[in-house]
């Protein structure tokens, strides 16, 4: 490496960061957020590249919160054959003083040839240095949880377009819903579902690898309850409960559509609308609005009471947690039939 890595700034000062897909190889690169396999992909990303360049690549694993004082200047130093130096920080959210003091000072210079990565995962511990670092004009990652439905499908799709490969839209909602509340979860299941599988991900290839994940389980009851569909939630289920299924999960995937259904009653707009202003996938306002009609405002205010009754009571408000469930579920099938 003959010249120092080109930093790819952010566009101005509070601007979002570079996706982790997209970040390359800078002389300074943050990784903000708890997400650590969108840190540990941009990690990886950044590793390959200067690798793919730089064969003799020298790569150098610091903990902020262990750190000694000088370790930076030490491995940041040129080194006696000229090779490319990764400095990889981890720990940046219990960084000790020296670290701080030290990386400061650093920031000022950055070492030739040397590219350093550090991850922050949340709280306020280093502001003064995150501050220092965004300034700069840094590479700022985003590695924030995606915690919206739409950003978990959009994903997937890129998991499978990487790979070329095609998921319909039935399979795409079915993963989300089975594996979707980690995202490394979620991107082993789509690893897993392109390496054992050819052709188009359709929904009964999810269903025959993760149709019996708690999660499916959960919103199937869920759905068979809002359309009215009492006996078949029931044995659904009583099936969940009987092969493991957490009360407390089956209450939540409940509330969660049931919650869903508030939000899109007697609201007028677009499903593309709503969805920016509801931070719910246009498909799911669909669903939710399908589910709507059925409802009076009195029948879901009946439903929203019934879970917070089973939510208490599945989490230690009473000793039969099955029943408050079963309860829920009888509920929310019989407020939707008028």
């Amino acid at each position: 490496m003959n010249s120092r890595p080109t930093a790819t700034r952010r566009d101005s000062p509070g601007t979002s960061g570079v996706h982790w897909r997209a970040v390359t190889p800078a002389p300074v690169v943050l990784l903000s957020g708890p997400e650590t396999y969108a840190a540990g992909q941009a990690v990886e990303r950044i590793r390959r590249s200067l690798k793919d360049a730089r064969p003799d690549l020298e790569v150098v694993q610091l903990d902020a919160g262990k750190y000694e004082v000088g370790e930076l200047t030490l491995h940041g130093s040129p080194s006696l054959f000229g090779e490319a130096k990764l400095i990889e920080v981890t720990g940046l959210a219990q960084m000790n003083d020296d670290f701080l003091q030290d990386t400061l000072g650093y920031l000022s210079d950055p070492a030739p040839d040397v590219v350093l990565v550090m991850h922050h995962s949340g709280g306020n511990r280093g502001k003064k240095l995150l501050d220092a670092i965004k300034a700069s004009g840094a590479t700022v990652v985003d590695c924030q949880p995606l915690k919206k439905d739409s950003d978990k499908t959009d994903f997937v799709v890129e998991e499978f377009r990487a790979a070329g490969r095609r998921i319909g839209g039935g399979a795409l909602r079915a993963l989300v819903a089975a594996v979707g509340s980690q995202l490394a979860e979620l991107a082993a299941a789509c690893q897993q579902l392109i390496s054992d599988t050819t052709g188009e991900i359709t929904e009964e290839t999810v269903e025959k690898y993760y149709g019996g994940r708690v999660e499916v389980t959960g919103f199937k009851v869920a759905d068979a309850a809002l359309a009215g569909r009492g006996g078949q939630a029931l044995s659904m289920l009583r099936h969940a409960l009987a092969t493991g299924a957490d009360p407390v999960l089956l209450t939540a995937a409940l509330a969660m559509k049931v919650r869903a259904v508030a939000k899109v009653h007697q609201v007028r707009g677009s499903s593309a609308q709503l969805a920016k202003e509801l931070g719910m996938a246009p498909w799911q306002v669909d669903q939710a609005r399908r589910d709507a009609q059925r409802f009076s405002s009195e029948g879901l205010v009946q439903c929203i009471q019934v879970l917070a009754e089973a939510d208490a009571q599945v989490k230690g408000a009473s000793r039969d947690p099955v029943y408050a469930v079963e309860h829920a579920v009888t509920t929310i099938a019989l407020a939707g039939r008028g």
